[in-house]
């Protein structure tokens, strides 16, 4: 194929179609020769699919101003409310039985599954609604600041369609390319997502139990312990606190300090130290291992302490509902 006659055809064809396509993307003509040089892609196919991705600035825009940037406790609201609370109760009483195997094969208690996915999608009512190809195709050439991750995750949505005989145009999820009840990116789905309701096949956008399966084991494989709290709130028993050390340390060195947690645990936890501003000032937690696994999910503070209030707002609900 005469490469330069080709292109000045797909820019053609795709300024006459609204919005922009894709392919008109500084970028993807390299890709395409990437991808059917390593993993042997027909080129054809590859061209066409590109020919009807289309270039979506709303991406650029959303993703340049995420929600972790709102303050704390407007954040919080919008995940820890007696909304998520009341669909999270009906979505573990539902998949009971699923999400107790996973909390006894996988180690990672019930609620902090519950909670993931209620985040995520408020337990799969709201997946996203943008084309994962266009979504991944804009980041990956027009958004320099993380475009080697979104590049990679663009291959890895490609082989991702191709080992599940998916539509590559017809998935659809976050304007960041996540996909399905648990917002897995391609690369996430291709590597911890499990077959969890043995029915053959594994589905993130259709299966529940494949879901609950699927989180549990990306906590797990990214360390989850369960054996120590995930957060605690402290507090300051030195008046002359400076408020600069965040750095992971022990409980015992951080007693040194003036900052010990408000329930007894163990000296020799290592924990770090995160603050929140609330209406009165500043919030104190020490969080540890598996708050760190939480932010393996979504690298936000804000983000792993939302997962672990709401799973003990649903933990403390579903006690309390169960002895009523």
């Amino acid at each position: 194929m005469n490469r330069p006659i080709y292109a000045i055809t797909i820019l053609v064809a795709c300024f006459a179609m609204q919005p922009v396509c894709g392919a008109t993307l500084p970028g993807i003509p390299e890709f395409i020769d990437e991808m059917v040089a390593r993993h042997q892609f027909k080129r054809e196919e590859l061209e066409r699919a590109f020919e009807n991705a289309k270039y979506l600035p709303s991406v650029i825009e959303t993703i340049s101003r995420p929600s972790t940037a709102k303050p704390w406790l407007e954040y919080r609201a919008a995940f820890v409310n007696p909304e998520r609370v009341k669909y999270g109760l009906r979505f573990w009483q539902k998949y009971r039985k699923t999400l107790r195997r996973a909390e006894r094969e996988f180690g990672v208690p019930q609620e902090i599954i519950v909670a993931v996915i209620g985040v995520e999608t408020i337990y799969g009512q709201d997946a996203g609604t943008f084309r994962i190809l266009d979504a991944l195709t804009t980041l990956a050439f027009d958004f320099p600041r993380r475009q080697e991750f979104f590049r990679s995750e663009l291959e890895n949505y490609l082989l991702l369609a191709r080992d599940q005989q998916f539509n590559m145009l017809g998935i659809r999820g976050s304007y960041a390319g996540a996909i399905g009840i648990p917002q897995f990116m391609p690369s996430s789905y291709r590597n911890y997502a499990v077959d969890f309701n043995g029915n053959g096949k594994t589905d993130l956008m259709g299966e529940p139990g494949d879901a609950i399966g699927s989180v549990a084991n990306y906590l797990k494989k990214y360390g989850w312990t369960n054996t120590i709290p995930v957060a605690v709130r402290a507090q300051i028993v030195k008046k002359d606190w400076i408020g600069e050390i965040t750095d992971p340390r022990s409980l015992k060195e951080w007693a040194v300090v003036g900052i010990v947690p408000i329930e007894k645990l163990p000296h020799d936890h290592l924990a770090r130290l995160i603050d929140f501003t609330v209406q009165n000032g500043k919030e104190l937690w020490l969080v540890f291992n598996d708050f760190e696994v939480i932010t393996r999910y979504n690298n936000s503070d804000f983000y792993a302490m939302t997962v672990f209030q709401l799973a003990e707002e649903l933990k403390a609900a579903r006690n309390v509902s169960s002895t009523m």
